[in-house]
Formats: structure tokens, sequence, C-alpha cells
């Protein structure tokens, strides 16, 4: 997320109203990572893991065919009932996935797989609407593409409900997929080679989700982050159990405001 984006030729041309609005998004961001505690991210894996340990959310370990990496979702592998944690788990992996960004990429794609998908295992309407905000308002143009395969007749009424939520440029990312339709097939080739896609998603490959593994390689990333940020040397200190800094410091400036 904090990764500045090259500037247009044509940025200059931007009147104040764009520029306020920019600062004012800019301001939210902050106060948004500031709520959520991610001012430092490398105290943050611990405190989200069981989120992650039916492999609900996780980074694939295959980027898609441009190069972006991919963030698979599996809704029907809900295992708590914690909006908030369930939120902080998302914009952590989100968070990792824009770390890995490979040089001159900016977005990544997502493929939400709706195998074990029941009304049980569902998010609330108010939980995906804080999703989408989130999304849209904090991780603006993040989101190259968003493979919805295979959902359930069930979900059809879920997405009445949380589709208006979406802005026009979010919604046309969207992709309802399924298995035996051949456009879908088709569409889904454009985007992935299918040796390396899981065989849940309509390729070739096996999903073998190890949460061990993944923690340990969620850890890693933790530490590049931290040194990103300048967190690698602050002192801590254990609170309920847990590592994390001291005081959560003050975003870092990355840039210098435009004169």
């Amino acid at each position: 997320m904090f990764r500045l984006k090259k500037q247009s030729q044509n940025h200059h041309e931007d009147d104040s109203a764009q520029q306020e609005a920019k600062i004012t998004s800019l301001y939210y961001t902050f106060s948004f990572f500031k709520l959520f505690k991610f001012s430092a991210l490398g105290g943050v894996s611990h405190e989200v893991a069981h989120e992650g340990e039916t492999g609900k959310v996780s980074r694939a370990n295959f980027h898609d065919i441009f190069g972006r990496p991919v963030l698979i979702m599996r809704p029907g592998m809900q295992n708590t009932n914690s909006p908030v944690d369930n939120i902080r788990h998302l914009v952590y992996l989100l968070e990792n996935a824009v770390l890995n960004l490979p040089e001159g990429q900016e977005q990544m794609s997502w493929l939400i797989d709706f195998t074990g998908f029941s009304l049980n295992t569902s998010v609330s309407v108010k939980t995906a609407r804080d999703i989408i905000n989130i999304l849209q308002n904090h991780y603006p143009e993040r989101l190259a593409v968003a493979f919805l395969y295979n959902p359930p007749r069930i979900f059809q009424a879920f997405w009445k409900a949380v589709k208006y939520f979406l802005d026009p440029r979010t919604f046309q990312k969207v992709k309802f997929t399924y298995p035996k339709d051949k456009d879908s097939v088709e569409i889904m080739k454009t985007f992935f080679d299918v040796d390396n896609l899981p065989s849940e998603v309509g390729g070739k490959a096996t999903l073998e989700y190890d949460h061990v593994e993944f923690s340990r390689m969620m850890a890693e990333d933790d530490v590049k982050t931290a040194k990103f940020w300048g967190f690698d040397d602050k002192p801590c200190h254990k609170t309920n159990g847990h590592l994390g800094p001291e005081v959560v410091p003050e975003p870092i400036p990355i840039a210098t405001p435009v004169n």
C-alpha cells in the first residue's frame, strides 16, 4: 500500500480539488492503519495467525501470467466469527502482497474458491461492506481482477446485497467463472497458467496449504517490512503474551509535500 506509484506525466494538471482529495485520502489511510495497529506490521502476524489456520486467505506460490501476486481466498474455510480479526487478517495479507510486488508491478489478482461455502461460513453483509470500503479507499487500483470461482446459488442473494457497495471500476474487475462454462475456462487461461492453478479452480496443480510453513514465510516477510519502516531496532515488550512495539509509532513520512 505504501509503495508510491509513479506520477503521471500529466500530474501537474491536477486541479487543487484533486490534490486536496488525495491528501484527505492519505490522511484517512494513515488513520486507518493506526486504528488497526498496523504501523508496525512486524508485530502483527502472530496476532492474526489463528485466522489463517485453515488457509481461508493465503498468498499463492505462483503469479498470474502478468507477474502479479495472487491471493487465494476460500470463504468455505471460515473458522472464526470475529469481524475485526477477519479484516485485520485480510489487510495483513494485502500488505504482504504489496510487499511482494515485482519491480514495475502495482497490482494483485484474487482467486476466490467457493468450495464448501455455506451461509454458516459467509461473512456478514456489514463485514463485506467494510472490506470493500478498505479495498477501494485504502488500496485504490491495487486489485487487477477478482475471479469468483463456482459460487453456489445461495451466494447470489449475498452478492445482490453487496454489489451496490462496489464502485464501477471495481465492479468491472469481478469475474464469475464456472468449471463447465467454456467462456469461463478461456478467460481463466488468459490470466493464469493452468499448470500452476490449483485443481479446485480449474487448474492442474494440487493446493496443499501448510499453515506452519506459510506462517514461517510470513514471519520472514515481517522482518523485511520492519526494516522498511525502520522498526527492526525498536525496543519491544510483551503484551498479553505477544511481542510488540512498546509504543505504536507514528507513520514515517514517505514523500516530501508537493509545493
